[in-house]
């Protein structure tokens, strides 16, 4: 029996070899047969090992004499490279390949705030970040530890494996055009992180070459509500378009899994039902926020927990910039009508206001004086059947006196 060990493989193989031949290499050693006096043997359940007279490890195996089908001799082979024959590390091996090919690397164009924010997570997450925008964030970059460039080309030329759209809604259209697909991978994968889905949907089936995968991400929340973690926070993502027999799918996912790994709740949804619902949450959220700001809201010392989840509103929704609020508007189909909803809901609260408040004047005019208390005192009427029991006339003899000269 003999046993053969490289020093980058592990022993796999052993193949029956007459006891009296042996073949010595540097990795290799085929039947050598040792005396018992040369070496300490230590068992190990199947495997067993000696050490040498120089003391190298001596892996064992016990043979079966094929001929009469019974245990033959002790055969040894000497393993000059001890890292060669771990067997036992084989699975940690593999496990770190494993890892190695699923490190991606991953190019987020817009590295402003937002896209600082995900590049962070990503890069602890074991994967490589390269950075591009129009302003110079090479010290932030460097500060995470991603690579930043100033250039598209050099960003391209890197090759990344995702290329994630972090960009304001109002410039993608112009970034994607500008972008040198050519001088990228035709397996690469692009994914946008924008708060409306439709637009960047259609616009990279439109832009991109068909040979791109396309899926269209937007985390439900930002640097402020994600500060302490994504734990169960919403991803909303639509795999567009993945085309199949490639290793598209399985990029997709591993991109994926870092969200999920992160803690999201993930939510596979297409971007038409996500506009649809974003405009009567999202969009809502930050009109109400805006409109909260224009009223220059004060702190006070008697507030509420509803007043203070009115300002931590209007603080969150100022954070943001007035160009992705205009962009939620012009860019989601579904923001012009929820916008005249909410000014219709509005009309209908000041109108029963009113119509009550003409209620209650009414009863006061017709009916007595039971429903002004209803009212406040600036807008009660004056009582014409009060006016005599509660004052005097002037008499004839005031007056005279009045005109009367002194």
């Amino acid at each position: 029996m003999a046993a053969v060990a490289s020093s980058n493989s592990v022993v796999s193989r052993f193949v029956p070899e007459p006891a009296n031949k042996c073949t010595r290499s540097t990795d290799i050693c085929r039947g050598e047969l040792r005396p018992q006096s040369q070496s300490r043997k230590v068992k190990a359940s199947s495997l067993s090992y000696q050490y040498g007279s120089r003391g190298q490890k001596l892996y064992c195996f016990r043979a079966r004499d094929r001929r009469h089908q019974r245990p033959g001799r002790l055969t040894t082979c000497p393993a000059f490279n001890l890292d060669a024959a771990q067997f036992f590390d084989s699975e940690a091996q593999e496990q770190k390949e494993r890892e190695k090919k699923m490190k991606m690397k991953i190019g987020v164009i817009g590295f402003g705030n937002f896209g600082q924010f995900i590049a962070q997570k990503f890069i602890e997450n074991g994967h490589e970040v390269l950075g591009y925008s129009r302003g110079d964030y090479s010290a932030d970059a460097k500060a995470l530890g991603a690579t930043y460039y100033n250039q598209i080309d050099d960003f391209c030329e890197e090759h990344p494996d995702i290329v994630v759209f972090a960009t304001s809604i109002l410039s993608t259209e112009k970034v994607l055009r500008s972008l040198p697909v050519q001088r990228l991978r035709r397996n690469t994968l692009f994914v946008d992180v924008l708060s409306v889905k439709v637009f960047p949907k259609q616009l990279f089936l439109q832009v991109l070459p068909p040979y791109f995968d396309i899926c269209c991400l937007h985390p439900m929340f930002g640097p402020q509500s994600g500060k302490n973690g994504w734990d169960g926070l919403p991803l909303v993502y639509d795999k567009v378009r993945v085309i199949p027999n490639r290793d598209g799918d399985v990029r997709l996912d591993t991109f994926l899994g870092i969200w999920e790994k992160e803690g999201c709740r993930m939510v596979e949804m297409t971007c038409e039902e996500h506009d649809r619902r974003a405009a009567s949450s999202q969009f809502i959220t930050h009109t109400v926020g805006r409109v909260l700001s224009k009223m220059e809201l004060d702190d006070t010392d008697i507030n509420t927990k509803g007043y203070d989840s009115l300002l931590a509103l209007m603080e969150n929704t100022t954070n943001d910039s007035f160009e992705l609020y205009y962009g939620l508007f012009m860019y989601n189909p579904n923001a012009t009508e929820e916008l005249q909803r909410m000014e219709r809901a509005f009309d209908d609260v000041k109108k029963q206001l009113f119509d009550r408040l003409s209620n209650v004047v009414r009863q006061q005019l017709f009916h007595g004086t039971d429903a002004s208390s209803q009212l406040p005192p600036q807008l009660q009427l004056p009582n014409p059947s009060m006016n005599g029991s509660d004052s005097k006339p002037a008499t004839s003899e005031s007056t005279q006196e009045d005109e009367t000269p002194r």
